[in-house]
């Protein structure tokens, strides 16, 4: 059975703390883009999670939110599912093969909606997920506030996300226990002969099974050859006896994202896969030990630089030992050697140790929630050498 969903207070709470980043930075609205895989920033500000259509979310200096959809199907799902935010139809966020619509559609400008959301034309626009902000949408703004500056600001929302509150916490614990319950049952469905789509098919039917509402990003099982790619996908390979294997699941749960990796084999490992267990749980249990309030994220990342540097593993890596997350599985917030933040009580992260020798790679991944003590641990079976 799911929780119930978080109170509106939780969303207008959320854009009253942005409102406050924005005016420290002189940013005068906050335009972000939402899609169905990077939803991110329309579900944290408005609890709306888009598909076929795309979103937009508004955020003026004072008042609600305001969501932006691309059609008429989007715009009566979003009155549902939305929390405490206007809503409006741009048919620029329309889906890539729209409809014919049978009814007249109206929708209107960014040239329309940002004076009347605004109280005028802003001058100095900040624009959320500036990455995948699309070019026709950015176009659409240019021609709504000529002249204007248009500045990167996820940095701004960040802020807001990188503090959990305590209304969240109950939800990220939940997305973390059912993706823990799914490796239990992996794991214990694994046997040589078995293909590695079947094994993840049995992870995500344990998944949506507690309440998942799917997955953060493609689970997948790989083994043998397959272990050396960072991100992969499930084949048809069928596992094999004394070789590698590595099993990378998450839960989404009501827009929290939950992730644990672990890497085994049936029968004896090959030697260097072992070493590389070896070298990889030390660095895990180094991350458990460093991630303290008020610790410098570099300072771990030079802790784990010199544990790998130790074995001459240290070009096996590609990047440091844990990352922010939330309702996005990577959520900022890398522990890396350039990184210049604090680590405070109610950030989330998760441990994350990628190592590969170009013959096998292998991931321990175990999410971690900051408490003024120290670590409330959010999975952690079998955080070993596992021989099956």
């Amino acid at each position: 059975m799911r929780l119930n969903p978080l109170p509106s207070s939780e969303y207008s709470d959320r854009v009253k703390r942005l409102q406050g980043e924005m005016k420290r930075e002189g940013i005068e609205v906050f335009v972000g883009y939402a899609s169905e895989c990077e939803s991110a920033t329309s579900r944290f500000l408005t609890g709306f999670w888009p598909f076929f259509d795309f979103a937009g979310v508004i955020v003026p200096p004072k008042g609600r939110a305001v969501l932006v959809t691309g059609g008429p199907e989007s715009y009566e799902f979003a009155k549902v599912f939305s929390r405490d935010a206007d809503i409006v139809i741009n048919t620029l966020l329309v889906e890539t093969s729209a409809p014919q619509w049978v009814p007249e559609v109206s929708g209107e400008s960014f040239a329309q909606i940002l004076p009347r959301v605004c109280g005028e034309v802003p001058r100095r626009i900040g624009i959320g997920n500036w990455n995948i902000f699309p070019h026709i949408l950015f176009e659409d703004l240019r021609k709504a506030a000529p002249g204007s500056e248009f500045l990167p600001a996820d940095d701004l929302i960040l802020r807001v996300e990188t503090i959990k509150t305590a209304a969240e916490i109950p939800y990220i614990i939940e997305a973390y226990r059912i993706t823990e319950e799914a490796m239990k049952a992996a794991l214990a469905a694994s046997q040589a002969g078995k293909t590695e789509w079947e094994l993840e098919a049995t992870a995500r039917s344990v998944m949506l099974n507690n309440g998942a509402e799917g997955n953060p990003y493609p689970a997948w099982v790989c083994s043998g050859p397959n272990t050396t790619l960072s991100l992969c996908r499930s084949t048809n390979r069928a596992i094999q006896p004394n070789e590698l294997v590595q099993f990378t699941f998450g839960a989404k749960y009501m827009g929290y994202c939950g992730n644990m990796c672990r890497p085994f084999s049936i029968g004896e490992p090959p030697r260097e896969a072992r070493k590389l267990m070896e070298v990889a749980l030390e660095a895990v249990r180094y991350a458990l030990r460093a991630i303290r309030p008020g610790v410098r994220a570099s300072e771990v990342f030079d802790g784990y630089y010199e544990i790998l540097a130790r074995y001459g593993f240290q070009d096996f890596t590609l990047y440091g030992p844990a990352h922010g997350t939330g309702h996005s599985e990577v959520e900022g917030l890398w522990l890396a050697k350039q990184a210049e933040f604090t680590i405070q009580p109610n950030m989330l992260f998760n441990i994350d140790i990628w190592l590969s020798d170009g013959s096998y790679g292998l991931r321990y991944e175990d999410g971690v929630l900051v408490t003024p003590e120290g670590l409330k641990e959010l999975t952690s079976y079998r955080r070993e050498i596992i021989v099956l």
